[in-house]
């Protein structure tokens, strides 16, 4: 054996040992070196903080199907490496025995997924359902107005607003707010004028589509002051990237307060988007649309 390759030979287990120790090094620094938030959202699987009393249900099923995607994938895997093993070819000469099919394992694997499709539909549903259960005397009711390209938040008879109902509006360029109540409940209303939209605030685990001629809704209770991003989750048209709303959860002084500047600013009644949404300053022909 020549110097040359005999340096070779006894440099590659030096080279393993140092690449193995990089590895684990780069783990360890990026396992140490996440924030809190980081941390916290990696137990989440990607979802956001929580702030309304619907999000434990979604996040049942989601943290759910990543383990049912974690066992299968798991078992696939294993037994894709266990047939590769054990049916290898073990001499140059010889082949192992070749076979048409297999009738177990088709069979597995064609009940299996049906098996799962099953389970997850069952589960889904009943998140649905829990989602979506109304709660009978909400301390709040709220009107949506979806629109091509902006939202109108109409709330009805506010005590801070004198009893009667007032909204608030926004244009592409300028983003409504949805005032809320901290830990008071409130049954939205969906409507829209002109093509299907979606309400979705991330940080409430729920999405719902507004479709034209089916007004629909649902309940829930924000659990977490602060602004939370909202935002149209259905391709609704040339802006659809711009119809974006701010959630605004605070306690219940200042959202009455916030309804009397809604009062005295004069914006009054209930808006339902079409022609009406075109006499409300900065809501023009391009942000309303037409009925």
């Amino acid at each position: 054996m020549s110097r040359t390759l005999t340096e070779r030979v006894h440099r590659r287990p030096r080279l393993s040992r140092a690449g193995a120790a990089v590895i684990g090094l780069g783990c360890l620094v990026l396992l140490t070196g996440c924030s809190e938030e980081t941390t916290e959202q990696w137990k989440r699987l990607g979802l956001p903080e929580a702030a309304s009393d619907r999000a434990d249900y979604v996040h049942d099923l989601w943290m759910g199907a990543w383990i049912a995607a974690f066992i299968i994938g798991g078992f696939t895997w294993a037994l894709m490496g266990w047939v590769s093993v054990r049916y290898r070819r073990r001499r140059e000469d010889e082949l192992p025995a070749q076979v048409r099919y297999n009738l177990p394992i088709e069979v597995l694997y064609s009940i299996a997924p049906v098996i799962v499709v099953v389970v997850l539909f069952f589960f889904t549903v009943q998140t649905q359902d829990k989602e979506l259960a109304e709660v009978s005397n909400p301390d709040h009711e709220v009107v949506v107005t979806a629109q091509q390209w902006s939202w109108t938040f109409n709330y009805a008879k506010e005590s801070g607003a004198g009893g009667e109902d007032v909204y608030d509006t926004g244009t592409p360029a300028q983003d409504p707010e949805l005032w809320l109540v901290e830990d008071e409940t409130v049954n939205f209303t969906l409507h829209s004028p002109d093509v299907i939209h979606s309400f979705w605030v991330p940080s409430f685990y729920f999405k719902l589509d507004v479709i034209p001629g089916l007004d629909h809704g649902f309940s829930m209770t924000p659990t977490k002051a602060g602004t939370f991003v909202g935002r149209c989750a259905e391709l609704c048209g040339q802006h659809h990237s711009r119809m974006l709303f701010k959630v605004i959860v605070t306690d219940r002084q200042t959202f009455d307060e916030h309804m009397q500047e809604l009062r005295d600013a004069g914006q009054t009644g209930v808006l339902r988007g079409g022609r009406e949404s075109e006499t409300v300053d900065g809501l023009d022909t391009a942000a309303g649309g037409g009925e």
